[in-house]
């Protein structure tokens, strides 16, 4: 399977498992930010790489090139050591790899037709999964040890969803999602919940895990668009927020916290997560033209904090910053603020060329 090169100078982006650094790659290379700092921490200008995947903030990287050069075939998957500047392994397949996936045990490889489970630390390989075809490398991998998940599309006419435990090797549950195939999933970071979209884009729906209970339906728009991403912010149980970055350019923010307490009846949690119609659009906060139309967008949820309201006991207003990577070469970070009115505000917070950075510091050989 043959890999196509973006027009865009940034390949791929993705920030690693605690939002702490994120990783672009480029068409000369791979490139790791701080993204507290916006830091270029480590840059290495060797040729096109399609997949550069960080194990938390640790020295190893998981990296694909993009087939410009030999040595960099998109078929051959390096263990890469920050620390060295050099590979400490190499895994090579019989077709393109499109997706990986890594945490503190596992590490997962996607091919067009096939998804193998690893050892990390031995690189024994521990199961391989016969899935549809997958030509865009969709999953979704929960780094939390204790719901060690994968997920994974399940068909290739309807938004099915096979949900599989990494730790015990077996099938999980799968789930109805959607009527169309899905475009992007992602699980919260105790892998307790599981948000999709389909290619159609209209819908972003909320599942519970290990059950498959859909608990949110979300609308974010009329038209259909295509869902570059989704994120959770990080909680131990329900998160507060979800974002989401479109092909129109607009970034979605959807609030779970307050949906759930608005529906919830029941004193339990899980009580309140009772399946209904559609949220009304007071759960659902937009900002347009946050980035460029049409270019791919990578944003997570890097914070959240929660402020009591002085003037008013049990009152609570929420501060999110989310960061958001696009192709185009740019990291923006928007700070979104709502009070217990459910006034909402966003802010363009900073604004930072990743392309400046890369050419003003001298490159790795």
């Amino acid at each position: 399977m043959a890999i196509k090169i973006s027009s865009y100078p940034i390949l791929c982006a993705s920030f690693n498992q605690d939002y702490s650094y994120f990783a672009v790659g480029t068409k000369l290379g791979f490139k790791i930010f701080d993204a507290d700092t916006l830091r270029l921490c480590y840059e290495k200008n060797i040729g096109a790489f399609n997949i550069v995947e960080m194990r938390f903030s640790s020295s190893l990287l998981a990296i694909v090139g993009a087939g410009e050069q030999p040595a960099l075939s998109p078929r051959r998957l390096c263990l890469f050591n920050t620390t060295t500047g050099a590979p400490l392994q190499e895994l090579n397949f019989l077709t393109s790899i499109l997706a990986i996936r890594l945490n503190k045990s596992r590490l997962i490889v996607l091919l067009l037709d096939k998804t193998f489970i690893y050892d990390i630390n031995s690189l024994a390989i521990l199961s391989t999964i016969d899935t549809v075809l997958n030509p865009k490398g969709l999953c979704t991998f929960s780094h939390s040890l204790d719901a060690c998940f994968l997920a994974l599309p399940a068909s290739t006419t309807k938004g099915s969803v096979l949900v599989y435990n990494v730790t015990e090797l077996q099938s999980l549950c799968e789930i109805d999602a959607h009527l169309s195939p899905l475009a992007a999933m992602i699980f919260s970071s105790e892998g307790t919940f599981l948000a999709t979209a389909s290619k159609q884009g209209t819908m972003v729906r909320v599942h519970t895990i290990p059950e498959g209970i859909k608990c949110f339906s979300f609308r974010r728009g009329a038209y259909p668009s295509t869902i570059f991403s989704l994120s959770f912010g990080s909680s131990m149980k329900l998160p507060d927020f979800l974002v989401a970055t479109s092909s129109a350019g607009s970034l979605h923010l959807f609030m779970l916290g307050s949906a759930s307490n608005q529906r919830g009846k029941s004193s339990s949690f899980i009580g309140a997560m009772i399946p209904s119609a559609i949220l009304d659009p007071a759960h659902h906060h937009v900002l347009h033209n946050a980035v460029a139309e049409g270019v791919k967008s990578n944003a997570v949820i890097r914070k959240v904090e929660k402020i009591s309201d002085a003037s008013l006991s049990e009152a609570f207003c929420f501060r999110a910053t989310i960061s958001v990577v696009t192709h185009d070469g740019y990291l923006r970070e928007y700070i979104f603020s709502i009070n217990h009115k459910n006034e909402s505000s966003w802010a363009l917070e900073r604004e930072y060329n990743l392309l400046t950075a890369i050419s003003d510091i001298p490159t790795g050989s």
